[in-house]
């Protein structure tokens, strides 16, 4: 008799957690482009270690490309599992605290962890184009990522 089969890193999840540090910047942005691409198809949602102050580069960022998170609300990830649970099969970090917190979660929920060290467009320095510049850039790496990671075979 053969073992069971063992699922591919590149399966495609039913259910996504991305994390950052303070679901702020990275992980809104991720959780937007992956349902704008993915819409139904996959349940999206994110969390933060902690959670932080609505940053308005991400706003204006995503709404240059038609993208609205103006109602996001920050959340920990204790916030998401007192409201929702956490019963994703994937969670994809995105700062290294993120993925620290995520390793944790291992140890009481059935999740794969994926982890895409992204930068932290929030500490660039420059006037208001730079910095958008730097929010833009991760944006767009995202969205690559994203495409390439949850893409049908």
């Amino acid at each position: 008799m053969e073992p069971p089969a063992v699922p591919k890193r590149s399966a495609r999840p039913q259910s996504v957690l991305f994390m950052c540090g303070q679901n702020v910047v990275r992980s809104v942005m991720a959780q937007a482009l992956a349902k704008h691409l993915f819409g139904k198809s996959i349940y999206v949602a994110s969390a933060g270690v902690i959670a932080g102050d609505a940053d308005p580069f991400v706003i204006a960022v995503l709404d240059e490309i038609g993208l609205d998170v103006k109602k996001h609300r920050p959340q920990s990830v204790e916030d998401l599992e007192e409201y929702e649970g956490l019963s994703f099969d994937l969670a994809i970090t995105l700062s290294p605290d993120a993925h620290h917190r995520a390793l944790e979660l291992t140890r009481t929920n059935a999740l794969g962890v994926e982890y895409w060290p992204t930068s932290d467009p929030s500490r660039e320095a420059g006037n208001r184009e730079q910095r958008l510049d730097a929010y833009r850039a991760v944006r767009d790496e995202l969205e690559q990522r994203i495409r390439a990671r949850f893409r049908q075979p």
